[in-house]
């Protein structure tokens, strides 16, 4: 055989091959996706409620006057610093009663709604007969308080007397007065040498029991999606261990929802705060009709104040939540 053409077959050829397109991986394809699902809430905010906001924070630093022209009107804004600002603060004293009012009722509105509805979704979740007939039973209040079934709700004085817990019986009492009083729930408490405190906290929830139910709709089927994204193989783990229901509670669900008893905190602290009911927006927009520019300042101290609270709650309860990682 010829050596010259034995070396010429094995000449190396430079062939450049086509590089493959390395594919996005799971994580950043789920994230294209999720930012394309919030593209149009993005886009709202940024073409239709940030140039609100804007005029909105501006309005609350000028006296907002309309003035009458052959045309019609033209508004003319008068730039006054933070006098707005310093009189809902110093010399209305209704607007702080108010937002003191409104923090305290937050204090008492959080807990119950979240305890109520982590009760309520760990005996749905059981199974039993009849369980979907209850879980839509528990939500209906939920449908009836949304859009036009809220406003006749609160045209109606029955609900309104219900929701304050002060149903007139004829007799000069209340009944949620005679239902303490045939539980004998102060009488309890008395004998059991505890606060005054805890005794009106408790009065306070049977007498808010309706406004309770209510309201925790929502936060019932978020701990109940919660409840069903635990593993079963984590509870019969815990029935092998002769671990009792109180045991397994405290030591897998408790800490498996703990992210949903953050989540349900921080929407009932919102919904606390932004409800019809609540006093200091109900203040707010009393004041809206008399002057604009006074309420407008009111609304964004209270929002401040609001954020901060979620802050603090968050910064607070984080370091108690527990995450499970997934490899």
């Amino acid at each position: 055989m010829d050596k010259t053409n034995t070396q010429a077959t094995k000449l190396p050829v430079d062939v450049k091959r086509p590089r493959r397109r390395r594919a996005a991986s799971l994580d950043a394809r789920k994230a294209r996706n999720g930012y394309i699902f919030v593209l149009p809430f993005i886009l709202g905010i940024l073409l239709i409620y940030l140039p609100v906001i804007i005029d909105s924070i501006w309005f609350s630093f000028n006296q907002i006057e309309v003035l009458r022209t052959e045309g019609g009107s033209e508004i003319s804004l008068k730039f006054q610093g933070l006098k707005f600002y310093q009189d809902a603060l110093f010399s209305d004293t209704s607007y702080v009663q108010n937002l003191i009012s409104g923090i305290k009722q937050l204090l008492f509105d959080v807990p119950a709604i979240v305890i109520f509805s982590l009760f309520i979704a760990v005996i749905l979740n059981q199974k039993m007969l009849g369980r979907a007939a209850f879980r839509a039973i528990f939500f209906i209040p939920v449908i009836l308080s949304t859009g036009l079934m809220d406003a006749i709700n609160q045209s109606d004085v029955i609900s309104d007397s219900m929701a304050s817990g002060s149903i007139s019986t004829g007799s000069g009492t209340d009944a949620s007065q005679q239902i303490i009083s045939v539980m004998d729930v102060e009488k309890l408490f008395s004998g059991m040498k505890v606060g005054t405190e805890l005794v009106t906290y408790v009065v306070q929830l049977v007498n808010d029991i309706y406004d309770i139910v209510n309201r925790s709709g929502v936060q019932m089927l978020i701990f109940l999606a919660g409840l069903q994204s635990i593993s079963p193989a984590i509870y019969e783990a815990c029935d092998i261990e002769g671990a009792t229901a109180w045991e397994t509670f405290w030591k897998i669900t408790f800490p498996m929802i703990s992210p949903m008893i953050m989540v349900n905190a921080i929407y009932t602290i919102i919904d606390s705060f932004t409800s019809q009911s609540n006093v200091v927006m109900t203040y707010i927009s009393n004041v809206y009709s008399n002057n604009t520019s006074l309420s407008t300042a009111m609304a964004w101290m209270y929002f401040v104040i609001v954020m901060l609270i979620i802050a603090v709650f968050v910064g607070i309860g984080s370091a108690f939540v527990f995450y499970q990682k997934r490899d």
